[in-house]
């Protein structure tokens, strides 16, 4: 039909080309969706809501956010391949310098379970970043079952939890890092490489601003970036990334939001009067070309 629509014949419908979509009922232009996607995807660390609301040129920093956790979203419902071959698992700890227990089990802190593959002769490949309630058994081995294969070696440390995680299923090997003399690093150098990699590009990117109940949505962010670091092609991640916001189901503003609060009578978002109903900057014909245009 005009417009772009699709008429289904059956229940005498309109259909947009965009329903069924994370751009479904977006009231932002796609053009707009897609320089987003491109400055998520080409910018080495990725870009922040704050950045991505001065580049653009939007009139609420809201809609800079939403748009970026919907693509998080997209990307932490995409289907993966499973870690195999010899694997390294660990524990590290999210949050800030607190008084009281450490390590383990600390509180006001989150923890998240850490999976690398190891490659011959040296070297990592992909890796796998989940929060975890604790570091029982039955929580280590239903992670370990659903991002590595069975028949996998993986390599912990001397953690009692791991050895019935990985019962029957899995060849362990286990290191005690006291009993080894090592540093941690020296005997599970790829999670802690991992783990050290996310939590510099959360302070660096984001500035360590990310609530706990947002960030399984920055882990997946990182875990799509370095999966895919050794992509020559920019391009490439940009395509993937739109092909996974196209299998994404919509997702509302008050669905994003971890914790949302009731809306109070007469309350909005305060946007600047010169800034309403203005298109965005990258819209306007006068600003150099960019690469999602050609």
């Amino acid at each position: 039909m005009k417009g772009g629509q699709w008429w289904c014949k059956a229940c005498v419908s309109r259909i947009s080309a965009t329903a069924g979509t994370i751009f479904h009922h977006a009231r932002t232009p796609l053009t707009v969706w897609f320089s987003a996607a491109w400055h998520l995807t080409s910018a080495e660390n990725g870009v922040s809501a704050k950045t991505l609301h001065r580049i653009l040129g939007f009139g609420s920093y809201q809609t800079a956010w939403a748009m970026l956790h919907r693509f998080r979203c997209a990307i932490s419902h995409a289907g993966h391949d499973m870690l195999s071959g010899h694997v390294e698992v660990d524990e590290t700890i999210f949050g800030g310098v607190r008084h009281g227990k450490r390590g383990r089990g600390a509180g006001g802190k989150v923890l998240v379970a850490v999976a690398v593959e190891l490659l011959s002769p040296k070297g990592f490949g992909r890796c796998r970043l989940q929060i975890i309630h604790n570091a029982d058994t039955e929580t280590l081995k239903t992670f370990i079952q659903k991002h590595i294969k069975p028949g996998s070696t993986i390599y912990t440390d001397g953690f009692t939890s791991y050895p019935s995680a990985t019962k029957d299923e899995y060849v362990y090997q286990g290191t005690s890092v006291k009993g080894s003399g090592k540093e941690v690093n020296e005997v599970l150098p790829g999670v802690h490489r991992v783990a050290a990699l996310v939590k510099r590009w959360l302070m660096g990117t984001h500035q360590g601003s990310f609530e706990a109940d947002h960030l399984q949505a920055y882990l997946d962010e990182f875990t799509f970036r370095f999966n895919r670091r050794k992509s020559t092609h920019r391009g490439m991640l940009f395509y993937r990334l739109i092909e996974q916001c196209v299998a994404m189901h919509p997702m509302s503003f008050r669905e994003l939001v971890a914790n949302p609060k009731p809306k109070k009578e007469g309350q909005e978002f305060a946007v600047s009067a010169k800034l309403r109903n203005k298109a965005p900057a990258s819209l306007d014909i006068s600003v150099p070309s960019h690469p999602w245009r050609n």
